[in-house]
């Protein structure tokens, strides 16, 4: 029997990122609702990507198209949501804010959206742009 490939969603990419939020419990998901859209004021024209990457629902924020590109994302778990900075360990930490020890990424909790207006978290991300 031969299989026949899933037809291409019809849904929006509105409707669809909306369904992949709607899977987590609904204190995760307000919590992505509030930080991407903390996030899209700030920065209008970044690309965003959404992706599966390993365990975490990602929303990356990028000046092109490239997951490569991404300046930092707000990844999702069932534990809570974080923003993670893909060059992270590049970056200045005078706080101490930035958690993680690999050789790249660097992530600090969002207990909420308001996370996002502390002084040290929005100098985090502003200073989160790819090494030259």
């Amino acid at each position: 029997m031969r299989k026949t490939a899933k037809p291409p969603s019809t849904a929006s990419p509105a409707k669809q990122l909306a369904s992949f939020i709607a899977k987590f419990d609904s204190k995760i998901a307000k919590q992505i609702r509030a930080a991407r859209q903390v996030l899209r004021k700030r920065y209008p024209t970044a690309n965003e990507l959404v992706y599966d990457n390993y365990n975490f629902f990602v929303i990356g924020f990028s000046a092109t198209e490239r997951p490569s590109d991404c300046l930092f994302s707000i990844a999702a778990n069932a534990k809570g949501v974080g923003l993670a900075f893909y060059y992270g360990a590049t970056l200045p930490d005078p706080h101490k804010i930035l958690l993680g020890s690999g050789n790249q990424n660097r992530f600090i909790r969002l207990e909420s959206a308001a996370t996002l207006s502390k002084p040290e978290s929005e100098g985090a991300h502003k200073r989160s742009g790819r090494p030259g």
